[in-house]
C-alpha cells in the first residue's frame, strides 16, 4: 500500500510499504477520506516522535471495511465507518462520571499507525469501546471526516452553554475558529466577533456567520469589542489559537461574569501572565478545554453528516494522498480552511 511516512520534521514521503495484517477480532479499513488536522501538521513539522521514526500520522479517518476477523460480528466487509481516534475505556472514574475526555486509560492513537495510508488497522479494543461509527447510506464521506475536529468544538460550546442571544468572541480564524463561529450561530448566538491577524482568513471566516471581524495587528481588539458590545464585553470568549498573548488579552474581552475558554494549546513550557485581580473583581469563569466525552463525540458525528451543518463550506481542498505536502502548505498559508486527502488514488 501507499503511505505518507514521516522520517523527521518536515520530511514526509509517500512510499510503498507492506499492507498491515488483519488483527485478531479486529478489521482492516480501506481509507477513502481523511482530514488533514492542524495537530497532524504540528506533529509532522516538529520532532513530535522524539527521533522515533519512521511514523505514519493521520486521525480523521473514514473508510470501508476491507478485511475482517471472523470473530468480529458487529461489522462486515463493505461497511463504511468513521473512526474516532481516542477510544475511551468507559470504566475508569472519569469515564463513569461522564468525562471520558479525561479517560485514564485511553487508546494511544499517536503511537499506532495513523490513517495517512491506503489501509489502517482497527483493533478489537477500538471496536468494543466508543471509537467506531457506522455511516448511513448515501453520506458524503468527506463530510464525515469533519466529525473529529467538530467534536471538540461541539463539546466546548455545550459545556459553556452558548445559547440564544449570546455575544461570542473567537480569537483565531483557522479551521477550528471557523468551526466555532458556525457552531455558535447554530446554537443561537446573536453576535459572533472574529479576531485574527490574517486578513485573508478574516474574509473567509465571514461565510460561517461571523458578524464582525477584527485584525488585531491593525486595531485594538479589546477596545473594538467593548464598542461592539455597548461597552460591556462579550458573554463568551474562546481563544482558539496557540498564542499565549491571545490568552492574556482574552480576559479583557469578556463582560463581568462572562466566560473565557483557553481552547488552543500554547507551546509546551510557555507560561501566560494573567491579571488575576481583573479575573477576581469581574467574576470571570476561566475554562480549559480539550476533547469531548463519548456522547458529545456521537452528537458531533451526527451533526457533521446532517443537512444542518454546511460541511461543504469548510472543505476547501480535496487532494490525493501523494499531495499531502501541498495540503500542509495550503493550510499553513491560510489559503485552505480544511484539506481532505483521498488515499487509494493513483
Amino acid at each position: 500500500m501507499q503511505a505518507a511516512i514521516m522520517y523527521g520534521p518536515n520530511d514526509i514521503r509517500v512510499e510503498d510499504i507492506e499492507k498491515p495484517k488483519c488483527p485478531t477480532n479486529g478489521l482492516i479499513l480501506k481509507v477513502l477520506s481523511i482530514g488533514l488536522c492542524g495537530s497532524d501538521i504540528r506533529n509532522m513539522t516538529t520532532d513530535s516522535c522524539k527521533g522515533k521514526y519512521p511514523h505514519i500520522f493521520g486521525h480523521e479517518i473514514v473508510g470501508i471495511v476491507d478485511e475482517i476477523d471472523i470473530n468480529t460480528p458487529k461489522y462486515k466487509v463493505g461497511d463504511k465507518l468513521y473512526i474516532y481516534p481516542e477510544d475511551h475505556c468507559l470504566k475508569c472514574d472519569e469515564c463513569r462520571a461522564g468525562h471520558s475526555e479525561n479517560c485514564l486509560n485511553p487508546g494511544d492513537y499517536i503511537a499506532r499507525q495513523g490513517g495517512f495510508a491506503d489501509f489502517v488497522v482497527v483493533t478489537n479494543e477500538q471496536i468494543n469501546r466508543d471509537a467506531v461509527f457506522k455511516l448511513p447510506e448515501n453520506i458524503n464521506l468527506d463530510n464525515a471526516t469533519l466529525s473529529e475536529p467538530l467534536s471538540s468544538v461541539y463539546a466546548c460550546q455545550e459545556n459553556i452553554n452558548i445559547t440564544l442571544g449570546d455575544s461570542v468572541v473567537i480569537i483565531g480564524a483557522g479551521p477550528i475558529g471557523c468551526f466555532h463561529a458556525q457552531m455558535a450561530k447554530i446554537r443561537g448566538a446573536k453576535c459572533v466577533i472574529m479576531v485574527e491577524i490574517n486578513d485573508k482568513r478574516l474574509e473567509m471566516a465571514k461565510q460561517f456567520g461571523v458578524d464582525y471581524t477584527i485584525n488585531s495587528l491593525k486595531e485594538d481588539p479589546i477596545a473594538k469589542i467593548k464598542k461592539l458590545t455597548n461597552n460591556k464585553g462579550a458573554d463568551k470568549v474562546i481563544s482558539a489559537n496557540p498564542s499565549s498573548n491571545a490568552q492574556a488579552q482574552s480576559i479583557f474581552m469578556a463582560k463581568a461574569g462572562g466566560i473565557v475558554v483557553f481552547f488552543g494549546g500554547v507551546p509546551k513550557g510557555t507560561l501566560v501572565s494573567l491579571d488575576t485581580n481583573y479575573i477576581h473583581y469581574n467574576n470571570l469563569w476561566i475554562y480549559g478545554h480539550f476533547g469531548a466525552n463519548s456522547m458529545q463525540v456521537q452528537k458531533a458525528f451526527e451533526l457533521a453528516i446532517s443537512k444542518n451543518f454546511p460541511a461543504e463550506k469548510f472543505i476547501t481542498h480535496v487532494l490525493p494522498l501523494k499531495d499531502i505536502n501541498k495540503g500542509i502548505e495550503l493550510t499553513k498559508s491560510g489559503e485552505a480552511i480544511k484539506v481532505v486527502l483521498h488515499p487509494n488514488l493513483n
